[in-house]
């Protein structure tokens, strides 16, 4: 079961404007990348454009969504003119991949800026920028997992006090089948529905408590 939060469509325009947003924070406002993005992270405007709000994934410039971050935390309006550079930065590819990377999982920026720095995304851009993206996705994976040790199923099996054969018995989803969810060998979220609901059931959860997001 595959989930994403607007349609493909809108994909080339949230990756423009996302890597147009951190390529004028950092070199037009002189922020610090990671200290930007956190502000991000907790704003509105993260919440409305991980969402697939068509306004800010397609209406806004990037400018304009730096500006609406700074408004948001309360700090003093940024006087600089809007700009956006032909030349593409390293912190515009990384917006750019980002954005992808956000869409592709489905999971939030917040938790994806816990998981690796903005600075770390951007030390990667001489190797995978002309790589096709799945490269960046893999290896954005891993740092997720390695920060994320433990995944919902295993957290919420654990929470319930089931073993996996229990877990098993009480679904009817097979024993391996859960084993290899909880060893991130096998995403539960590209899984059967059926076997999803069937685990949420059991252990009185939602089927989105589940999914690794």
């Amino acid at each position: 079961m595959e989930m994403r939060a607007y349609p493909s469509d809108y994909l080339t325009s949230a990756q423009r404007i996302l890597g147009d947003m951190l390529d004028f924070a950092v070199n037009t406002c002189d922020l610090d990348i990671d200290l930007y993005f956190g502000l991000f992270t907790v704003s509105s405007v993260s919440v409305q454009f991980q969402n697939g709000n068509p306004t800010y994934i397609a209406g806004k410039t990037g400018c304009e969504l730096v500006k609406e971050v700074i408004a948001d935390a309360g700090m003093s309006p940024l006087s600089y003119e809007d700009e956006m550079y032909l030349d593409k930065s390293p912190e515009y590819w990384a917006g750019w991949a980002l954005a992808y990377y956000q869409w592709y999982t489905c999971r939030t920026f917040t938790k994806i800026h816990k998981a690796v720095s903005l600075k770390r995304i951007v030390s990667m851009y001489d190797i995978y920028h002309e790589m096709d993206i799945t490269h960046f996705i893999d290896t954005i994976n891993e740092l997720w997992d390695n920060y994320y040790k433990e995944t919902n199923i295993k957290r919420l099996r654990k929470l319930a006090g089931l073993s996996q054969l229990e877990l098993s018995e009480l679904s009817g989803v097979p024993l391996r089948q859960i084993q290899l969810f909880e060893q991130r060998q096998r995403n539960i979220n590209h899984t059967k529905a059926i076997d999803v609901v069937k685990l949420a059931r059991v252990l009185g959860c939602k089927t989105k408590d589940l999914l690794q997001i």
